[in-house]
């Protein structure tokens, strides 16, 4: 077995707080920690959460220079000092043999600055794992000027931007993400979800698997549905609402409001679900669906959605954005739709809840893909392997 690490990780978010980002660390981190090594992570802090427990192995610290939603608030002005105190008292407490960040390569000079002097003072790679790409100076400032030993980009979407701003594409390696097959398993129960909304029984679930927002293409989802409803009256979307997000922006209950209007708008009310719903109720749901959607407007950077989708033999209807093609095939697994276009994402759902040897034939050929390339093992290995290169 390789020599026991202390890998110390930074993210502003983790469960509670839900995201891509989150997901991913919840699958990654405790796999390492399976591998023989110490796991570490210094995230936002959260009400009601302690500042410091365990999550599968892997200890969570917890403080509010890491809460985006705060700091969003107050200005991120004048924090170079309690950045540097928080984290040299992190890493004082873990001893870390390598830093890993993920998307701190904006938002904050100051956190990112402070990140770069401890790998200098402590003689530790700094690996930084960029989830998103922003059109921003920031970004341009923190991807390009900080000396990041090693960047690992989760799509080849992503590695192609980067490079688009001059980064040496020696140094950055792409790992696409994976997904516990142990939650999302081909023999989920879903009576308690079918107990908890009733109004699923007996419909022709289309699930939607991303936060509400325009981002996310839930406005086109919605309409796309009112026109899938002529064909399918018992058709049922459902839409995901949730308060436990890193909000930068604000924006996220703007967006919501439009939706649930939107909704009223085509009269849709009696054919949507929109909810709040805990990680550990999302393999049901899927098991509960018949077809998938993720319709996002934004060049979405990866998309976890896709690898749940497969893993749950669900076939999935994206658009040509971001890193999702490079995962969706047409017909292989899938259907990939203009951007915008909500006739033909329509179209799409209409044919898959037309044709349930389609349907079926999309989700297995899903499932194998993930069983091959997207499982968290390989997600676990391929990061660790970019470790040794400079250990």
């Amino acid at each position: 077995m390789a020599k026991k690490l202390n890998i110390a990780h930074l993210h502003w978010g983790f469960p509670p707080i839900i995201g891509g980002v989150e997901t991913h660390l919840t699958v990654l981190l405790p796999e390492l920690v399976k591998m023989g090594h110490n796991v570490s992570l210094l995230t936002g802090a959260v009400e009601g959460v302690e500042g410091h427990h365990q999550y599968e192995g892997v200890d969570i610290y917890r403080t509010p220079i890491m809460d985006l939603n705060w700091l969003a608030k107050r200005g991120i002005g004048g924090l170079t000092d309690e950045a540097r105190r928080a984290f040299g008292e992190f890493f004082d407490e873990t001893k870390p043999d390598i830093i890993h960040a993920h998307n701190m390569h904006y938002f904050s000079q100051a956190h990112a600055r402070a990140l770069e002097e401890f790998s200098l003072k402590l003689n530790v790679p700094l690996v930084l794992t960029a989830h998103n790409v922003w059109d921003d100076v920031i970004f341009l400032e923190l991807t390009r000027k900080i000396k990041w030993t090693h960047v690992i980009a989760v799509s080849h979407f992503i590695k192609k931007e980067l490079i688009g701003i001059g980064y040496d594409d020696k140094k950055i390696t792409v790992v696409h993400h994976g997904i516990d097959e142990e939650k999302y398993r081909l023999d989920i129960d879903t009576k308690d979800v079918l107990e908890k909304y009733p109004q699923l029984k007996n419909k022709r679930v289309i699930f939607h698997p991303a936060r509400m927002g325009l981002a996310k293409g839930c406005d086109i989802s919605i309409k796309a549905l009112n026109s899938i409803k002529t064909s399918f009256p018992n058709a049922m979307l459902i839409l995901a609402g949730t308060k436990n997000i890193i909000d930068w922006g604000l924006s996220q209950q703007k967006d919501i409001a439009y939706m649930v209007n939107l909704v009223k708008f085509f009269g849709l009310e009696e054919n949507v679900l929109i909810d709040t719903y805990p990680l550990d109720l999302m393999p049901a749901l899927y098991a509960v669906s018949e077809v998938c959607i993720y319709p996002s407007t934004a060049p979405e950077p990866f998309g976890m959605t896709m690898l749940e989708a497969m893993a749950s033999r669900r076939p999935i209807v994206v658009t040509k954005m971001g890193g999702m093609p490079e995962i969706i095939e047409n017909d292989i697994n899938g259907y990939v739709v203009p951007v915008r276009n909500y006739g033909e994402l329509a179209s799409r759902v209409t044919q898959l809840l037309s044709h349930k040897k389609l349907c079926h034939r999309l989700g297995d050929t899903g499932r194998q893909m993930f069983e091959q390339s997207y499982t968290k093992g390989m997600v676990a290995k391929n990061t660790f392997g970019v470790y040794k290169k400079f250990l």
